[in-house]
Order: structure tokens, then sequence, then C-alpha cells
């Protein structure tokens, strides 16, 4: 795909956020077409350039950084020296996008708030990502993204019950934060190509995660506020029957989604859940006593046995999968979301792709995520900084 038939090509987003939810939103952005300036500190950086997901290092960075600022370019700026913050606020008064995820106070100290960056450029769409909003007993909270699960009620949903809470081992808040934002940009951008206006987007990883939720809350908020309880045996959903949950098969492990237990019953030959065949309201009541009845059975063959079972007859279920399985899986190569990115310094990492398809074609990126201040120079002398 040449970058000409790309949506966003021709569009310039000043990216000030560092670590993970700003950086997620000008990631898609750029998958998109745009061209990301990032704004980084002369020394050192963003942040995430030393936030280690293991000890694995590229180039004297983070994988995490590569990962989430592929394709980008670095513009190094001490806000600290006037004459930066002048070169900045003249390269904002010709962006079409900026993105900050200070805490709450401190762009407006900078002097690059909305209100100030507007007056700049009223064509801006500028984004706002916080932890928990810009008011309120939390606003000067850590904005992190186990923190913002913590205060989500988002932790006793998954896991077993009497558990305890149990966190998604992905930075979840995060990058759902981030997709809002960019999901706010894009329609504030629609509006500018009909009004000539831009516009404020302003979101929170609480927001997002509150949002995340929101088919269970809202059933929470209208059954009495009853707290979900999770199944003790095999849990994948609080509110969800059983059969519903993984289970070990004795080559490794087999999901069941939504099914009849009558069903599931015959096609495995389980003569245990007779008392529940014909008593749905049971399927839930009774789901822990109905799941250890099915896991004992489960184990006694591979899952591929199980599958050759199951699947004709339109069960839904799956193979429990890593990530070598995955990658080695005839339906992840078909998808082509994996791409090599490269820079001068012989860095070289592979990484995924864009989720998005554009006109049947998926975006491809060839270049690494940047040195700190690598594009400075070109960035001053093109933009007459």
């Amino acid at each position: 795909m040449s970058e000409a038939a790309l949506p966003l090509e021709g569009l310039v987003v000043v990216d000030m956020s560092q670590f993970l939810s700003g950086p997620y939103c000008s990631l898609r952005l750029m998958d998109l077409g745009a061209r990301v300036i990032k704004i980084e500190r002369p020394d050192g950086g963003d942040l995430s350039r030393r936030l280690y997901l293991s000890d694995t290092e590229i180039g004297g960075d983070s994988t995490i950084f590569h990962a989430i600022n592929r394709g980008k370019e670095s513009f190094a700026v001490d806000l600290k020296k006037p004459e930066d913050v002048a070169a900045l606020r003249k390269l904002l008064a010709t962006a079409d996008v900026m993105i900050q995820n200070f805490r709450p106070g401190v762009i407006e100290r900078l002097g690059l708030d909305y209100a100030s960056v507007s007056a700049l450029n009223p064509r801006i769409v500028y984004a706002s990502i916080s932890g928990y909003g810009e008011e309120g007993p939390w606003v000067d909270r850590p904005g992190q993204d186990l923190l913002a699960q913590s205060r989500s009620g988002a932790m006793w949903l998954s896991g077993d019950d009497g558990q305890g809470p149990v966190p998604f081992g992905l930075a979840v808040a995060d990058m759902l934060a981030g997709a809002a934002a960019a999901q706010g940009i894009l329609a504030f951008l629609v509006r500018r190509g009909v009004s000539g206006k831009g516009g404020h987007v302003q979101t929170s990883l609480l927001e997002a995660l509150v949002d995340f939720q929101f088919e269970v809350l809202t059933t929470f908020l209208n059954d009495g506020r009853r707290m979900p309880k999770r199944s003790a045996v095999r849990s994948a959903h609080a509110y969800l029957a059983a059969p519903y949950g993984v289970y070990p098969a004795s080559n490794g492990f087999l999901t069941i989604a939504m099914t009849p237990i009558p069903k599931l019953a015959d096609l495995m030959e389980i003569s245990a859940l007779a008392p529940y065949r014909d008593k749905p309201e049971s399927w839930f009541s009774e789901r822990d006593a109905i799941k250890a009845i099915i896991a004992e059975r489960t184990a006694e063959k591979t899952v591929e046995e199980w599958l050759a079972i199951l699947e004709p007859a339109d069960i839904w279920c799956a193979k429990v999968l890593d990530w070598n399985d995955l990658l080695d899986h005839d339906g992840f190569k078909h998808l082509d979301m994996l791409q090599t990115v490269t820079r001068e310094d012989d860095v070289s990492i592979l990484t995924t792709r864009s989720p998005i398809r554009v006109d049947g074609q998926r975006p491809k990126v060839a270049r690494a995520a940047p040195r700190v201040g690598e594009h400075s120079e070109t960035i001053r002398r093109e933009f007459g900084l």
C-alpha cells in the first residue's frame, strides 16, 4: 500500500504524551497515514524508553518503546527554555492534531492548554488523556494503568470466586483510553472538514475502563446493584452460566462458550449432568457443580479429540493457544500482522502491524522508533522553527 492511499496522509500530529495511552493513540493515527512528531525531552526522552518488560534492549531502548513508537519522528524540546517553547508553539500553529497526557494542571502551567493552543490554531484538534478526569478527589493521583484498574471495579470480574481481585495482564486502561482518544480525534477531524473548526477531545483511563464494562455495569445498575459473583470453578465470566469456561484436556486446555447443557451432555457422554438437563435455571445457580463435572470429563481426552466431536456439532469451542501456537497457526499467518521495522543504526525489531485494513490492505511501516531528537534539525528547517 502506498502512503498516498492512507486516509490521514498530509496530517501532522504533535504528540506531547509519553508512556502508553497517548503514544498508542498517535500510533493508530500514524498507521492510518498521519505524520507523528513526538516531542521528547533532550535528556533521555520518553520515560518508556526505559520501561522494561524484560531485559531485552534494542538500540538502547526498551522493546515497549519500540513497539508503540515505530514510524514516528522525534523532536527534542526543553520546555524550560523559552526559545524551545516558542519553537513548539510555532509548530503547533501549523499542526492538525496535538495529544498530551500530563497530569491535570501541568499543561496549563506550560501555557500549552487547549485554550492557549486553539488561540494559535483554531483548526487544531487537541486531545487530553488523564488518569481520572479533570476534577474531583482523584485528579492528583498517578494516572497509572494498574492503579486505574484497581479503582474501576474491573478486577472483580476475572479469576475464580474467593481468589481476590485479579488485574488484567495487559495495560488495558492505557490502550482503551488511547483508542477512545483516537476515535474522538477522528470525529473532530470529520467536523473540521465541514466547518473548519477544531475541538478538544478529553478522556481518561478510568472513563475508558468504565465504558469497557458497559455491559456488566448496566446489568448491575438495573439489578438492584447486586455485586457480580464469579464462579468458583473454571470462571470465565461473572454473569454467564455453565458451561462458559476454560477446561483441562489431557494435553492442554479447551474453551467452551454458550452451549445448552443437554446437547453438551449427549455429545460428551456425561451422564452425571442428567440432574441439570431440564433445569436451565440451574445452569447458573449450580454452575460450579456443572463445571466441575465437565472438567473431569474433558481431562480424559486431548483437545483435538474434543474438537473433532464438538466442532461438527456447531458447539462454540476452541483450543487455548499460547503465543508460539498462535504464531505457527495458519489462521494467524493469513492475517499478516507482523512486520520488521529498521533504522539506519542497524536497529531491527519484529513487531505488530495495524489491526485496521484500508481498502482491503493493511498499512505497513518500515521505520523503527526514533532516537531521541533524531529529527529535530530536519523539523526545525522544515517548519522554520
